[in-house]
């Protein structure tokens, strides 16, 4: 047979105590009921109480007035009027005690009590015949001694009658307040009953049902925090098909997968540890060769501009030797300014290696940008030419602080960037302009353009020339940003220039103060 489920125990225990609770609260509504039904019963016999003592006194007075006025011989017509009022209060109060009872009678429970009821109102009825015989034969016609046999008949039958009565509500009245204290006491044991029954009741539930389930719940609680510390040996017991017993199996499960996922995965991470050792051992012995290949490298730029110069200060020493003869050639000038230009070209093939393993090193100074634009203008006056291109040059007499030889090399390569990507222009333009405290140094052409998508990417890599007739050993965009950047400069591209070509290389930098 199959175990209740956690929910359905819970659903009866709860259940169990609502109808406890309804019980409770159904068997205290039922006794105030009849608490309420005897107080109510318990204020008319009090009100009747009241109502016989005011009809006492009622008749009373009447009894002293009639009396007065058959001792002085009041003619009949005065003693109706003098009793009028008297005996229609006296009429009043009949009136008022009849109806009270006679709604009780209509509401009492059990014949006993509508027995009781009626006996009283009958005893009103006869007190009431008595007071109208009385009083009818008041204000007949007679002598006095007549008038007085009246009086004293009514006297002595109406005392006796209000008597019963009284001595009847009371015992009533008592009955009922009695009733209502057996009433109290009965539902006081029995809200002492239904107390305790709801009280073991409650403690049945919670010590054979809520409890054990708290004790399973931990023992979950336990094994949570155990898997969250990376314990795996979790074993939960699994006898019970409920929600609870479902949950500690599926936790069993669940510890069992990570065990074998976390044995995965240090197996998989020792495997890892072993490649990345391999790996690093690798790339060490890489970095060493690359380092041995670097310094070999360097060796052989420094040894082949030393082997170089070498001999190329003999030959300057000597064009310049011949120049300032008797008799000088023009040849020894041409050998001189070559030979000074292949000066320049070990310079630059220097800064280019050391800029490569980060060496770099600038040395400003003023600069006049007119006569540099110039210098620049000449070293590429042979590959403009040799392009078709036509270079027209705008210098200004300004002074910057910065590092010749980087400058000079930048403003060379853009021009040569130029010759090798805008020779369908045919034309570039080298200006020089004094722009808020700046020197503004452009290069422009009129070739095809960079596409947007490439103009930030151009800063990104270095460039170096590589068209068939270039010279020299041109200068990445990204380094000429480093060159100009380091001395408080700016450099930015604009493309396309007008009607949808060109491109225009703009360098800023500080002017020297004055």
């Amino acid at each position: 047979m199959r175990a209740f489920s956690l929910k359905a125990r819970l659903g009866l225990a709860s259940a169990a105590l609502g109808l406890a609770a309804l019980l409770a609260a159904g068997l205290l509504v039922a006794g105030m009921a009849q608490v309420s039904t005897r107080l109510d019963e318990a204020l008319g016999a009090e009100r009747r109480l009241q109502g016989y003592a005011a009809l006492s006194t009622q008749v009373s007075t009447f009894l002293v007035v009639a009396t007065e006025m058959v001792q002085t011989d009041t003619l009949a017509e005065t003693r109706a009027a003098r009793t009028d009022d008297l005996a229609e209060t006296v009429r009043q109060s009949f009136a008022h005690l009849r109806a009270g009872l006679d709604s009780e009678v209509t509401q009492a429970q059990g014949l006993d009590a509508q027995s009781r009821r009626a006996t009283q109102s009958l005893a009103i009825a006869r007190m009431e015949a008595l007071f109208r015989s009385s009083l009818s034969g008041l204000l007949g016609a007679g002598d006095k001694a007549r008038l007085r046999a009246h009086l004293d008949t009514f006297a002595a039958g109406f005392e006796p009658l209000l008597g019963e009565a009284v001595k009847e509500e009371t015992r009533l009245r008592a009955d009922i307040l009695g009733g209502i204290d057996r009433l109290r006491h009965w539902l006081t044991l029995l809200a002492l009953a239904i107390g305790a029954a709801a009280l073991l009741l409650a403690l049945g539930v919670y010590f054979g049902l809520v409890r054990p389930q708290f004790a399973r719940l931990d023992a979950l609680l336990g094994a949570a925090r155990r898997i969250k510390t990376e314990d795996f040996a979790v074993a939960l017991p699994e006898g019970r098909a409920d929600e609870i017993g479902r949950l500690a199996a599926e936790t069993n499960r669940m510890a069992r997968a990570l065990a074998a996922r976390a044995e995965a995965v240090a197996q998989d991470r020792a495997d890892l540890n072993d490649t990345i050792a391999a790996r690093t051992a690798a790339l060490s012995a890489a970095n060493t060769r690359l380092e041995r290949a670097d310094e070999d490298r360097r060796r052989f730029f420094a040894d082949i501009s030393h082997e170089l110069r070498t001999p190329l200060t003999v030959i300057l020493m000597e064009a310049q030797l011949g120049r300032q003869g008797a008799e000088p050639l023009p040849s020894f000038a041409t050998i001189e300014a070559r030979a000074q230009r292949l000066n320049r070209r070990i310079d630059d093939l220097l800064r280019v290696a050391r800029s490569e393993t980060g060496q770099l090193a600038l040395d400003p100074a003023p600069v006049d940008l007119a006569a540099l634009l110039a210098e620049v203008a000449a070293e590429t006056k042979a590959e403009l030419a040799s392009a078709g291109m036509t270079l027209t040059l705008s210098p200004a007499p300004l002074s910057v602080t910065v590092d010749r030889n980087w400058l000079r090399q930048v403003l060379v390569g853009l021009l040569r960037n130029a010759i090798r990507h805008a020779r369908s222009g045919g034309a570039v333009t080298l200006s020089a302009t004094a722009s808020g405290g700046m020197a503004q140094i452009e290069v422009s052409d009129l070739g095809p353009g960079i596409a947007p998508q490439d103009q930030a990417r151009i800063w990104d890599h270095f460039a170096q020339g590589g068209s068939g007739n270039a010279q020299g050993f041109g200068l990445g965009l990204a380094l000429a940003a480093w060159v100009i950047e380091a001395q408080g400069g700016t450099i930015s591209v604009t493309s396309p220039v007008a009607d949808g070509r060109g491109t225009r290389i703009t360098t800023r930098l500080p002017l020297t103060p004055r």
